[in-house]
């Protein structure tokens, strides 16, 4: 019985080392393919696309693609607001590159999705958006 529980023991241990390393390498994915997404956005943006990989300042320049004004991100600090803000903030995004409302609700959603379409399709980056939202 000793040597069946070990055996159980043994498959469930190596099936949960399966799951973390698939997991790891799923995550290494998508962090690559987000990388080359907001690498490409910026670069369409006229901004250097190294300039997404440093923390904190790339929140500055994708608010400064997006609003015109850098130091907006720092309303992302303020609870609640924040909540509002991240959703204008990706219906700016897509108005900025000529898209429609609409693909902004799918940023908001299903961002890594609409990330890649944004960031591979052949939509030019048109300023600031100075709308309502």
């Amino acid at each position: 019985m000793n040597e069946l529980l070990n055996v159980l023991a043994y498959s469930a241990d190596s099936a949960v080392q399966q799951g973390n390393t698939f997991s790891l390498v799923a995550s290494g994915v998508s962090g690559l393919i987000s990388l080359v997404c907001m690498w490409m956005i910026f670069s369409k943006a006229g901004e250097a696309g190294w300039k997404c990989i440093i923390p904190i300042y790339n929140a500055y320049i994708e608010f400064k693609i997006v609003y015109g004004n850098g130091w907006k991100f720092l309303l992302m600090l303020v609870p609640i607001l924040n909540i509002i803000l991240a959703f204008g903030f990706m219906i700016r995004l897509a108005h900025a590159f000529g898209k429609s409302t609409a693909f902004g609700v799918g940023l908001i959603f299903l961002s890594p999705i609409f990330m890649i379409i944004l960031a591979f399709s052949d939509s030019q980056y048109q300023g600031p958006y100075h709308g309502f939202i």
